[in-house]
């Protein structure tokens, strides 16, 4: 038990060093803003599928939303592998399928279930459709078509609302979980140093 309080403090000890540096080098943001980016497009993948189910194939809200969410997960691990969250050569080597296991598992909290609860939160409790009518006649004002009713309005304004909330939360458990490498051992780094060049 003790060996695990241990760990359990290098480990807190080793992710408060690891935002230190971030914050001198101002890399959390650089990577926040690239996290961003690649979130963007993961919304239209996302959307885009949310969408595609719930108008062209008939399925309800919650299909559409499963469904985005498998395919835009695996986009966003294949960017964020590439572009937000790079290995560090000086520390352990990624396992690139754990990885993906991870990506899959933080999203699918953020993903899933909260924003399930959300829409239901939306939908169901606050009953957004309820106020949008005034919302829907100043922009179709501007010429801009919306649904036919307030219903399906709520159900394409709902992912959004989702995003302010979880899109936070997902770079969180991203960076120092999902992508987080630990620092390399004292006798890898001598065993690398020890290489012929």
């Amino acid at each position: 038990m003790e060996l695990n309080m241990e760990a359990a403090e290098a480990e807190k000890k080793e992710i408060s060093e690891e935002i230190k540096t971030d914050k001198k080098k101002g890399g959390w943001i650089l990577q926040a803003i690239k996290f961003g980016i690649v979130g963007l497009v993961n919304t239209f993948v996302s959307y885009g599928v949310y969408t595609f189910c719930y108008y062209v194939l008939g399925t309800n809200e919650h299909v559409g939303n499963i469904m985005g969410f498998i395919i835009s997960v695996f986009n966003a691990w294949i960017w964020q592998s590439k572009f937000v969250f790079k290995e560090d050569e000086s520390a352990e080597k990624r396992v690139w399928w754990k990885v993906l296991i991870k990506t899959y598992i933080s999203y699918s909290f953020t993903g899933l279930f909260l924003t399930e609860m959300l829409l239901l939160f939306w939908l169901n409790l606050l009953k957004i459709q309820d106020h949008l009518g005034s919302v829907m006649d100043w922009v179709n004002g501007f010429g801009i078509v919306t649904f036919g009713n307030t219903y399906d309005f709520a159900v394409s304004l709902a992912p959004f609302l989702n995003m302010v909330i979880t899109i936070p939360i997902n770079f969180i458990m991203n960076k120092f979980w999902a992508y987080r490498q630990k620092s390399k051992k004292p006798e890898e780094e001598l065993n690398e140093n020890d290489k012929p060049a």
